[in-house]
């Protein structure tokens, strides 16, 4: 079988590098992996072996088939649903051992019917909204709420968490308020007795810079596959990235001064160069908005992206240098030689953050592992 031409690099050990920093930055507390939209892109199977294969139990996921692939690879994980359920997902939940997120009674009260038919115990976690705006129960309900779940049949309560809105934000105010009205539910919760076996809240950006936030368990996601979530964070942990996107030289012709390059005819050789066609596209996870405003990396040079992106190609202006040939490696993310196309360039180009640009590359595109 060939080699494919277009791959997403995945570097093993720069994940479990990552992990290690981050497990030993925020002892005692443990670290929850998280795995969702296939690991942030970098493959869900492989980076679920070697979290746990390194001692992580706990891993997070966004929904239910996400869930179950998680237990499919690791039947012991603790595996935990952000993203609330749906009454007709319930026996799957169950049926896989997933841990559920709880944020209304009517659910509650479903989920202790359904778990008590099934003869099954339902473990939540109850989501605590102290500012988010998006799910979970308002703060200053939360205590009550617990309470009131704790005393349904067939549910444990494992957790208790909450998400930051603005963690990775230099101005930590609005982080602080909610740091602030998460520790009053739990201190109303001590007051009533009320033990809870893991509280969470940190995320990507807490784990830098909140050591406060970090509880029994913090969060892991961008930064456990190297990126810092914003250049507004500190850097108080050394990441390596973990991602390298390559394609190859797939033609390369003369063009004259004033050729049109690609759809639209929106870029035209201001003079004689070289084009190369690279075997990449925005089918791949490649945007279209870096049509004309990016470079890549071929033979450990810079080179300009020329005309529109389309779905499986893109033309680089390699310009006089006659040494590119045909199945030159072209990276697109990460280094080559002395250069690097830096994930953060890529987002200052876009207005977005690490998160998306990584979990744009499409499933189309193998990952090849580079085993830690």
């Amino acid at each position: 079988m060939s080699e494919p031409v277009t791959v997403a690099e995945i570097d093993l050990a720069a994940i479990a590098h990552n992990l290690q920093a981050i497990r030993e930055k925020v002892a005692p507390a443990r670290v929850m992996a998280v795995v969702k939209c296939n690991a942030y892109g970098h493959g869900l199977r492989r980076v679920v072996q070697l979290a746990w294969a390194r001692g992580v139990r706990h891993f997070g996921v966004a929904r239910l088939e996400e869930g179950e692939a998680v237990r499919a690879i690791q039947p012991e994980a603790a595996v935990l649903v952000f993203g609330g359920f749906l009454p007709e997902q319930v026996a799957g939940y169950l049926q896989a051992g997933l841990e559920f997120t709880l944020f209304d009674l009517e659910r509650a009260r479903l989920l202790s019917a359904k778990a008590r038919e099934l003869g099954a115990t339902a473990r939540v976690h109850v989501k605590v909204d102290t500012g988010m705006g998006r799910v979970g129960v308002p703060w200053r309900e939360a205590a009550d709420f617990v309470v009131r779940v704790r005393d349904l049949e067939a549910l444990e309560v494992r957790g208790l968490y909450t998400h930051f809105a603005e963690s990775d934000h230099s101005d930590k105010a609005y982080t602080h308020t909610q740091l602030e009205r998460f520790n009053r539910v739990l201190a109303e919760l001590s007051r009533r007795h009320v033990e809870i076996p893991l509280k969470h809240a940190a995320n990507s950006g807490a784990i830098l810079d909140l050591p406060e936030s970090y509880f029994d368990l913090v969060r892991a996601g961008v930064s456990l596959y190297g990126y810092y979530p914003s250049r507004q964070t500190s850097e108080s942990l050394a990441l390596r990235p973990a991602m390298r996107l390559k394609s190859r030289v797939l033609a390369v012709r003369k063009a004259a001064e004033g050729t049109y390059v690609s759809y639209g005819r929106t870029h035209r050789t201001s003079r004689a160069t070289r084009l190369a066609t690279v075997a990449v596209g925005y089918g791949d996870g490649y945007n279209r908005l870096l049509s004309n405003r990016s470079e890549v990396l071929i033979r450990g040079r810079r080179r300009p992206v020329v005309g529109r992106v389309c779905m499986d190609q893109i033309v680089v202006d390699v310009g006089p240098d006659d040494r590119v040939a045909v199945g030159d490696e072209v990276v697109l993310l990460g280094r080559q030689g002395n250069e690097q196309i830096s994930i953060y360039e890529i987002c200052e180009k876009l207005n977005t953050i690490p998160y998306e640009v990584t979990t744009w590359v499409a499933e189309r595109v193998p990952r090849v592992y580079l085993d830690a």
